[in-house]
């Protein structure tokens, strides 16, 4: 074999957005690209703020001295106080800029926390419905992946399961709100109640258990619903983040991590950071991205077109039978598979020629992804097509 066996095993259990998206391919050739309807990839279909490209032209147009040099590896001073003044603002305490670190998107942001943190063996908690590429990240770094279940009603949080799956190996849990591929935000008090738990838990324990908050779809949220900071909730926080989302930026790569002010240890963290982001090759954030940031952190993508879709495909498919959480945020719905067999019923839709995720990609077999953010022209269009697959499948 050419690759490594556990990489060839990685590949057969996380390829089904892969298989999908060949799928989608071979259907677009065979029937054009208007009668095939991809809900598959997560992928922004709206521009950047207008800022954005206004900062892109001055910064073209009058290039500044060494700005595209190496700097310090945990991002540009300037870049890293912007964050932090906004962070600030969201959480009602202070954050500095030396407890930033810019970094390439949120998944980087997560393997340098994990690396900073992660002993080998020791174990992280993931919240199921999660994040496909979780369970790769953690064992980048030596650790254990513990998958606890959200409550299967309303996926927010089940307190109990995670205290009880919290050991003496626990390092880390990791939270997404609003969450991929649920759609759901993580209210403040039971926020606070995870805060009290892992508090309790730390008394038991020889170390500190860090909440990693995972959240690069914070400023996308609906119905006048607003995202909580974790911070002043959670004492052992960090957050991680991109602009992917709230500035339509995912092929830049651009985000950051940011510990909590109250942490204990907070210096000695970032230090540790900063060190494995250098490390692990990422070496520093993109430093024209970084430059261009800076003066966005206020800014951010308006959501009336996600809600709009949203509503239109929640509304169509709750009416044709389709069971689901009315998402608060993101781009998502995770309906139930009305067959027991989510990856069946995923092939049943190829047949309308509807292009799904299957819910076990997520760690939730039962149930399918349906990312929104895509052209609402193609979501009037697949009505007729989900409508004969409610007929087909819902008894």
């Amino acid at each position: 074999m050419a690759i490594a066996n556990k990489i060839a095993g990685h590949i057969s259990r996380s390829s089904w957005i892969r298989k999908m998206f060949e799928e989608g391919e071979r259907l677009r050739e065979q029937y054009g690209n208007d009668n095939v309807y991809d809900f598959t990839l997560g992928n922004p279909d709206v521009e950047p703020p207008a800022a954005f490209g206004e900062a892109l032209r001055q910064l073209a147009n009058h290039p500044l001295p060494g700005m595209h040099r190496y700097m310090n590896n945990a991002g540009y001073p300037e870049t890293r106080a912007a964050v932090a003044a906004r962070l600030t603002k969201d959480a009602g305490l202070t954050v500095t800029a030396d407890q930033v670190v810019m970094t390439c998107g949120a998944g980087a942001a997560l393997n340098v926390v994990l690396k900073t943190i992660l002993n080998p063996g020791e174990e992280v908690i993931i919240l199921a419905p999660y994040f496909v590429e979780y369970k790769f990240y953690i064992d980048n770094h030596g650790g254990v992946p513990v998958e606890v279940w959200t409550d299967r009603e309303t996926f927010h949080l089940d307190l109990a399961a995670i205290e009880a799956a919290i050991t003496t190996k626990t390092r880390a849990i990791i939270i997404n709100t609003p969450n991929n591929p649920t759609g759901v935000i993580y209210r403040a008090d039971e926020l606070a109640a995870l805060g009290e738990l892992v508090k309790r838990a730390q008394q038991r324990s020889s170390h500190q258990i860090y909440v990693i908050s995972d959240e690069p779809y914070a400023r996308l949220s609906y119905d006048g619903q607003q995202v909580p900071n974790v911070f002043p909730l959670i004492e052992t926080s960090v957050i991680v983040t991109s602009h992917s989302k709230d500035l339509a930026l995912p092929g830049e790569r651009i985000g950051y991590l940011a510990a909590n002010p109250r942490m204990a240890n907070v210096a000695q963290f970032v230090e540790g950071a900063v060190f494995c982001n250098r490390t692990l090759g990422f070496v520093n954030a993109p430093a024209l991205m970084q430059r261009l940031v800076t003066g966005l952190q206020e800014s951010s993508i308006g959501t009336d077109g996600y809600r709009q879709k949203r509503d239109l495909l929640y509304n169509s498919l709750t009416g044709f039978g389709f069971k689901m959480v009315k998402p608060d945020g993101a781009f998502y719905l995770f309906p139930q598979s009305p067959l027991t067999d989510d990856v069946a019923f995923v092939r049943q839709a190829q047949q309308e020629r509807i292009l799904l995720v299957p819910g076990s990609g997520f760690g939730a077999p039962g149930y399918f992804r349906i990312a929104y953010c895509v052209d609402q022209g193609m979501i009037e269009r697949s009505l007729p097509a989900w409508e004969r697959l409610a007929r087909q499948t819902i008894r």
